[in-house]
């Protein structure tokens, strides 16, 4: 479903772009290249917004603050990187890498790949890429539908994790990235067995709320906000063991989640990296190279 959204706000955005281009190359070709850049990079405005309110919600953060050159760095890597993430890999090649199960799966660790809100399983596909070049097993999920509770994807996990166990026998990690991770952690909670996942490894999840999440409508959304009750329950329903097999990583110039320190755990083990805004954390080499190092010590 969200593909096909994101398919057709795609080809809608790059339709108007060329009808725009053609009215106005004839009369005035700076203004026609001006408002093709302007449609094709809009969205560069609103993260803008997004890490000017960061920056200043981040002053009362105990975590390092970002100075401004870091800023512009972390503002034009996501805005160069949201384009290939929401108008190519989501759209088109959602299924591009499929799940692998391979018939010599038994004993090897295997991976849930749990994406965040408004993505589907193309989110992953660098690091299904990887995964697979390492003949590691591995399912992708797609959490539909798209504006629901989080409790909702509780049987997408619970399937996911039950196909890896069966194809390994073994509890697999799960690699989750922002809200992705509160599904993982509702899960378990729901399911009573902290001992069905091996580890639950997080990029830039709002454990303790988002700044942001006062601006949402959608079921999750609201779910999401600081200090809310939803997350309150959900930590309280955790037993600490659980903490202690969690990977949080988080950044200073996250531009949704924050304040910074929000997608901090007390009690796991907190990975900060700086300068890196929220959908490029899950693809800095940093973040993956040190998360597959993590993998290959457990492989069979």
């Amino acid at each position: 479903m969200l593909a096909r959204l994101q398919q057709r706000i795609t080809l809608g955005l790059l339709a108007c772009t060329a009808v725009w281009l053609i009215a106005w190359w004839r009369f005035s070709p700076p203004t026609a290249v001006a408002g093709g850049l302007l449609l094709l990079f809009g969205h560069a405005f609103f993260i803008g917004l997004e890490m000017l309110a960061m920056r200043q919600v981040n002053r009362a953060d105990p975590a390092p603050r970002a100075g401004t050159a870091m800023l512009l760095r972390a503002w034009l890597r996501e805005s160069l990187m949201a384009p290939r993430v929401f108008c190519w890999r989501q759209p088109f090649f959602a299924d591009a890498v499929p799940d692998h199960l391979p018939a010599d799966a038994a004993g090897r660790q295997g991976v849930v790949l749990i994406h965040g809100f408004v993505c589907n399983r193309g989110f992953w596909t660098p690091w299904l890429r990887l995964l697979r070049a390492r003949g590691q097993p591995f399912v992708a999920v797609n959490l539909e539908p798209l504006v629901a509770d989080i409790e909702a994807y509780r049987p997408i996990v619970d399937a996911a994790v039950a196909r890896i166990a069966q194809a390994t026998g073994r509890p697999p990690v799960l690699l989750c990235h922002s809200m992705g991770g509160l599904a993982a952690r509702d899960w378990l909670r729901a399911d009573g067995n902290a001992l069905r996942a091996a580890r639950i490894v997080t990029l830039g999840t709002p454990h303790q709320g988002t700044w942001l999440g006062r601006f949402s409508q959608s079921g999750s959304g609201l779910q999401m906000r600081r200090d809310g009750a939803w997350l309150a329950a959900l930590a309280a329903g955790e037993p600490d063991s659980l903490r202690q097999r969690m990977q949080c990583w988080y950044s200073n110039c996250d531009n949704v989640v924050f304040p910074s320190s929000t997608a901090s755990l007390a009690g796991a083990d907190n990975r900060f990296v700086p300068g890196l805004a929220h959908v490029t954390l899950a693809f800095d080499p940093r973040v993956i190279e040190a998360v597959l190092a993590d993998l290959a010590e457990d492989l069979g």
